[in-house]
């Protein structure tokens, strides 16, 4: 079962360091636990999702040529994160402000190669007893 992706959810990218934090710029009318819920718009680098550490994908032009002049050393450099469109959706029937949200099992391709994903949404799961 997927969970809502919300402002401050932890994300990752297979060729980064570290994970980023997602900011929701999207719409700020609909919240879950008290903050303002995401949607696949999220999307903007910086703005949206923060840099994941180094990045160790050849295809990023940066990595290639730290890599290029270390002779072939494999030579991580800062990740800023490309995406290639938006999040692809698993929930397209729940819509926020007329987008589909954001859910912990959602994914979007790096234009670096790669996929960006969501480790930790945010959202709490709530029991009762």
């Amino acid at each position: 079962m997927s969970e809502l992706a919300i402002m401050g959810a932890k994300c990752v990218c297979s060729f980064g360091q570290m994970p980023a934090d997602l900011k929701v710029t999207s719409q700020q009318k609909v919240l879950t636990d008290g903050k303002p819920t995401a949607t696949i718009q999220d999307v903007s680098p910086m703005a949206n999702i923060g840099p994941f550490g180094l990045c160790s994908s050849l295809a990023n032009p940066t990595v290639a040529a730290a890599t290029a002049a270390a002779l072939g050393v494999l030579t991580p450099q800062p990740c800023v994160p490309a995406p290639a469109g938006t999040w692809i959706p698993t929930k397209p029937t729940i819509i926020v402000s007329g987008i589909p949200v954001l859910c912990s099992d959602c994914k979007m391709m790096c234009a670096y190669a790669g996929n960006i994903s969501i480790v930790m949404p945010g959202q709490m799961k709530v029991t009762a007893s």
